[in-house]
């Protein structure tokens, strides 16, 4: 008979632990192949396409568009083909002494997955020797999910599960996201954990989940987690914050009481997505509408918070003379061949300011209380998209001329309103370009990308009247702002970086010297 397997919203690296469902791309009874795509899902990185690892029929799809989860809850489940084995039928699917079936499940698949880079082949499996555990949970013949006789019972939820009588037909119960709220999500199905109150540490992930839930009132030992073996992530107290914030408490919510769950239990799936934005009419007042702080917007968020309580920023700026910037470029493209853009030419500016002074490309250890100096130049450039703001690396900046540098801000600007940057296109900068004058605007103060040291900002060029060669003329300006770490360096050697961009703006031949 065929097997159902569980495969669960994988680790999507890069320090990511939750994913928003943006579209599905299997209904239920399809056929899919192994690391065949299966959804679509929006991380505060990118939009990617997740690939299942195993090959068989869809039964079920946890999780309607638009719903948010968690690293480890589970996304669908495949009926996959009727194992093989030396035995007569019904042999090859025994247990085997320490609790495993004799084919292992994941030799029906392809491994591990990596969201946005398919799957790869699995490594050989070894077995480990695991302290005992209870039993994993079993379908009753009613369709309820009963586990070992020291746990509770799960009964058959019914809403976001999108079945369509298919999970019944293949032998498996039918389920939405809380399917099993006996285990917390991300946890094995091999393993349940009692909640309530526990002895010793509290198993959390960070010193700013522990001084989050602090500030707002949570109590963590009330609390079970969805990380590996119940630890609290950051995710964990946001969402009972926000299941709090939906039924209407202002105050904290001690007592681990969110979303309807009662004190002491774990919070499941279903009480996670059951607080949306909502729009909520105040007692005598107007009415307000409450947008959740996630996805990309999110990131941005708590990236800029980050900088601006981290980093001590301080900005110059100059007015610059672009006309002769703006003359190169024409005469580059009546040349003919690819077109250069001025972001190209801004960009090539960047780094050969950046080798005279390599201390703005660097980034600040506090735990150590170093300043990392970078030899290469890694460069970032903001990006607006439907989304919010995005801020894709150009890898090896330095090593690349204006042509190459062209073609590489435009690739990267697509995949950007697409939606299909991978999280290594969007990490590791180590310097910032930021082109606001597309919005029509001359100046601005950025706030620096964290953890990088600093950013230059460039304005609209539009003409102005300005003194050329002792006379009043006509001419391209454009407002140039830096703003900087001044941990990292003083004043003198910012001032001498932003003097530098403006000089290769209003003579680009002082970048001969460089070339």
């Amino acid at each position: 008979m065929a097997q159902v397997l569980e495969f669960k919203l994988p680790d999507l690296g890069e320090g990511l632990t939750e994913a928003e469902i943006v579209r599905w791309l299997v209904e239920v009874g399809d056929v899919v192949a192994v690391d065949q795509p299966v959804v679509e899902v929006e991380t505060a990185k990118a939009m990617v396409e997740v690939p299942c690892p195993y090959g068989g029929v869809v039964t079920a799809r946890f999780g309607a568009e638009g719903t948010e989860l968690p690293v480890g809850a589970p996304l669908l489940t495949v009926a996959v083909g009727e194992p093989t084995g030396d035995g007569p039928a019904g042999g090859a699917g025994a247990t085997d002494a320490e609790g495993t079936r004799g084919q292992d499940p994941a030799a029906e698949g392809s491994g591990n997955v990596l969201v946005g880079y398919g799957t790869s082949q699995a490594p050989a499996r070894r077995r480990r020797i695991r302290p005992a555990q209870p039993a994993p949970a079993a379908p009753s013949a009613n369709g309820q999910l009963r586990t070992t006789a020291d746990t509770r019972e799960t009964v058959e939820p019914t809403g976001t599960a999108d079945t369509r009588g298919s999970a019944e037909a293949a032998g498996t119960p039918q389920a939405n996201g809380a399917a099993d709220t006996a285990k917390a999500p991300g946890s094995t199905g091999a393993s349940s954990r009692t909640p309530g109150p526990v002895d010793g540490p509290v198993p959390v992930i960070s010193p700013l989940v522990r001084r989050l839930a602090q500030q707002n009132g949570l109590d963590l030992r009330e609390m079970t987690g969805s990380g590996p073996d119940g630890l609290i992530l950051r995710a964990d107290v946001e969402y009972a914050l926000r299941a709090a914030a939906a039924q209407g408490r202002t105050g904290g919510v001690a007592g681990g009481v969110a979303g309807g769950v009662t004190a002491g239990e774990p919070l499941t799936h279903a009480a996670r997505t059951e607080a949306p934005a909502t729009t909520a009419v105040t007692a005598g007042g107007p009415s307000v509408t409450r947008v959740p702080l996630k996805g990309i917007r999110g990131a941005v968020a708590d990236k800029l918070s980050r900088s601006r309580t981290e980093i001590p920023d301080a900005t110059c700026w100059v007015d610059a003379d672009a006309t002769e910037l703006m003359r190169t470029r024409a005469a580059m493209n009546a040349a003919g061949g690819p077109k250069i853009s001025v972001l190209a030419l801004l960009a090539r500016i960047c780094t050969a300011a950046l080798a005279r002074f390599p201390e703005l490309n660097s980034s600040v250890d506090t735990a150590a209380r170093e300043v990392v100096q970078y030899a290469d130049v890694h460069l970032g450039f903001a990006a607006q998209t439907e989304r919010g703001l995005v801020v894709p690396v150009v890898r090896d900046a330095h090593t690349r001329d204006a042509e190459s540098l062209t073609a590489e801000f435009a690739r990267l600007t697509e995949a950007a309103r697409t939606g299909t940057l991978t999280p290594a296109e969007l990490t590791g900068g180590t310097f910032t370009l930021n082109n606001y004058g597309v919005f029509g605007v001359d100046g601005s103060t950025p706030i620096i990308n964290h953890p990088e040291a600093a950013m230059l900002g460039v304005g609209r060029i539009v003409p102005k009247p300005w003194v050329h060669e002792g006379e009043l003329a006509v001419r391209q300006v454009v407002q140039l702002s830096l703003t900087f770490d001044h941990r990292v360096c003083d004043g003198g050697t910012a001032g001498g970086f932003l003097r530098y961009v403006a000089d290769c703006v209003e003579q680009p031949a002082v970048l001969l010297r460089t070339l």
